[in-house]
């Protein structure tokens, strides 16, 4: 444990010695503060209106009007920025040339593997803990439901550590940083399209398409309904992605 922390400490030093982490995280918050606020005001129209039409029942619901379209918004975020994350971690070794340096080490490939993973993840929990900020103030302000609230954001925790495993796999593929981010931008986007095409299809086909799509299992999370089933698939995702990059490095270190 010690090795994996080692090197993941020197991944975030790289992170944050090079631009590309400060602007991702920068243009994370700055979109999820305006995609918040716009929600809050939208509500708060609307809260106005219904108070002042007596023939109107419907309760608002801030967990329904405000913090389930903006989990949503934000998994298209991350969608859009994690792959600039994950782009460095094994092509940069590869263009500079210290690849065979880190393998010919004591550490184990897996330790390797770890350490640069625990360091992507690090970066996407400070992302959402930044976002989450504004979101408090919900609940001095307001009598929000928590449930729907933690699970929305374990909901997007789990959603990014599936896109940073899938992120890994192509980068331990390529030295091409761009490649790589492209590559795994290409491969969430079919999972996401996934969805899509599942609403046109029948039987079991439309159960197999929509089970696949990575958004279907975060809707239920938003709602604050937790299902093994959802945990079992990002994990699944997430675990999939590092074997894949283990298989990689190992057929590349004994040939």
């Amino acid at each position: 444990m010690k090795a994996v922390w080692s090197i993941a400490k020197k991944e975030l030093k790289q992170y944050f010695s090079s631009p590309i982490a400060y602007i991702v995280m920068a243009i994370f918050v700055l979109l999820s503060g305006f995609f918040f606020y716009s929600l809050v005001w939208w509500f708060n129209s609307q809260a106005i209106q219904m108070a002042q039409n007596p023939y109107y029942s419907q309760q608002v619901n801030i967990n329904q009007m405000v913090f389930a379209p903006l989990f949503h918004n934000l998994s298209i975020i991350l969608l859009l920025m994690l792959p600039l994350l994950s782009m460095r971690l094994f092509s940069e070794e590869k263009k500079m040339g210290t690849e065979e340096l880190l393998f010919t080490s004591p550490v184990s490939v897996t330790q390797i593997i770890a350490g640069k993973y625990l360091a992507s993840l690090l970066i996407l929990l400070l992302m959402l803990l930044l976002s989450a900020i504004p979101t408090i103030f919900t609940f001095v302000y307001g009598n929000p439901e928590p449930l729907p609230y933690l699970l929305g954001y374990l909901g997007l925790f789990l959603l990014g550590a599936a896109f940073l495993g899938i992120g890994l796999f192509w980068s331990s593929l390529t030295e091409n940083q761009i490649v790589s981010a492209v590559l795994t931008f290409g491969t969430l986007l079919l999972f996401w399209v996934l969805s899509w095409v599942g609403y046109s299809a029948r039987g079991l086909w439309q159960d197999v398409l929509n089970y696949l799509s990575f958004f279907e299992h975060f809707d239920g999370m938003t709602r604050g309904i937790l299902d093994t089933s959802d945990l079992v698939y990002y994990l699944s995702f997430a675990f999939l992605g590092l074997f894949l990059t283990h298989s990689t490095i190992q057929s590349r270190r004994w040939r």
